[in-house]
Formats: structure tokens, sequence, C-alpha cells
């Protein structure tokens, strides 16, 4: 086991979240920009949906309690809907106030003072899910518009809760240029996205992050350990600490 030195971003998502580790994914572009300042830990569960996400999210969460002794999670990102906005009827759908009740709920377990998972120090960026292109999927499960909607109603709690949304949908729709043929380059099967997809993800999230907790962005972090710059040759080696984060 990794020994509590570096604080962390968690990824929590469905299999949109799982696969930005993969090369230019979003997790893999964090991880990089926050080397030796923040780990990255991605938990992404792919064909999850909100629902299920929820039952997961209390198992993965430290408790107050475990807080104490484990490094602290940073920055949150809530990355759900995908699979929540299949038609009704399909085994991962989950109706579209049902979906918010979840994503609030999740929302308060690390908000709420009263929560056995509160954590104050956690900032929390939602995001909204990506646009689907149907002509790339052979199936009649998924819709673009009603995709939209579920994050019309994040974007929407996001306001009520004060809880900033980076609104993947509108993101990459624009870049798309609102066009189903538009969105190839963003999407490799017409759900889950592309290198190129990923890298609109990855900007929006710095840019999200440099709006709301300017605190976090990596310039403004020390790396946890010194450079080797600063411990020169004439430090005692048994002198190099870790630098605890207090932001």
């Amino acid at each position: 086991m990794a020994a509590n030195v570096l604080d962390s971003i968690m990824l929590f998502g469905d299999s949109i979240t799982e696969h930005g580790w993969m090369p230019g994914g979003h997790a893999q572009l964090l991880a990089d920009r926050y080397v030796r300042k923040l780990d990255v830990i991605n938990r992404g569960l792919g064909g999850y949906n909100s629902e299920w996400g929820l039952t997961v999210f209390k198992q993965i969460f430290a408790t107050k309690d475990e807080q104490t002794r484990l490094p602290t999670v940073r920055l949150l990102t809530f990355w759900w809907g995908a699979n929540d906005a299949v038609v009704e009827g399909a085994v991962q759908h989950v109706d579209i106030l049902h979906y918010i009740d979840n994503i609030h709920m999740a929302v308060s377990l690390v908000k709420s003072s009263t929560s056995p998972y509160y954590s104050p120090k956690t900032r929390i960026i939602l995001m909204t899910p990506p646009p689907v292109n149907v002509a790339q999927r052979p199936d009649e499960e998924r819709s673009n518009e009603r995709t939209k909607a579920y994050g019309v109603a994040l974007r929407q709690l996001g306001e009520e809760l004060e809880v900033p949304v980076f609104d993947v949908w509108t993101a990459i729709s624009d870049r798309a240029g609102d066009k189903e043929d538009g969105l190839v380059p963003f999407l490799s099967d017409g759900l889950h996205l592309t290198a190129e997809g990923y890298k609109i993800v990855f900007d929006g999230l710095m840019s999200t992050i440099e709006a709301n907790f300017p605190e976090l962005m990596p310039d403004n972090l020390a790396s946890v350990y010194p450079s080797w710059e600063e411990v020169g040759d004439e430090v005692n080696p048994r002198a190099i600490k870790p630098r605890r984060l207090d932001i």
C-alpha cells in the first residue's frame, strides 16, 4: 500500500470515466498535469448508472473517521448520466428525476456536515454526459436529445447546490458544429470518447477548476517533495520531508 503522502483527485463515473486512462484520456492528462502534486484516482465503472454508482460511492469514499489517516480527496468529479439516459425499460435506465436525486444525494454525502462522509476540503465538479451520435451506434436505446435533457437537469441541480458543472455535452457539440458527422472525431462508437474528445474534456475541466477552485490549479500547488535543485548536495537526505497541502 502506498504511504499517505499525496492528496488526490478522484474521478467517479461510468465507462467514459473508466476509459479516461486510455492514451490521451482525461485521467491520463490530469495525472500528467498534477504529477508530484496530486494523485489521480480513477473510479470509473463501465455499464453502471447513477443508482448503482451511489451504492458504490459509499464504499469507495472514506468516512470521516477513516479520513483522519488517509490522503484527502481535494477534487471529486461526478460524471454520470450516459447510461441513466438509455430508453425506458432498458436495464440501465434511471428516470431523470431519480438521476438528479442520486447526484444530489452523492453531493450531500460529501458536503453535509451531518453526513458520515463529510469532507469539507473536497471540491466537487459535476459533469454532464457527452452527446450521442446515433449514426455510429446500431442500437436504439440511446438518443442525443434525451441525453441532452439529463445534462440540462444536472446544470439546474448545480445551480441549486452552488456546485460547478462542466457541460461536456455542449462543449463537444459546439466543436462538432451541432452535426452528427461532426461528432465522429470525438466519439469512437457514438458514445465513448476518442483522444480528441477527451482533450475537450480535459481542457474544460481545467477551465472549470481555474474559474471555481484556482487554488487547485497545478501552478498554485507546490510539489509534495522538493525538487533536486532545492535539496542540493549539502542537505541531509534524512531531512527531506513531504510538504502537506494547506488549502
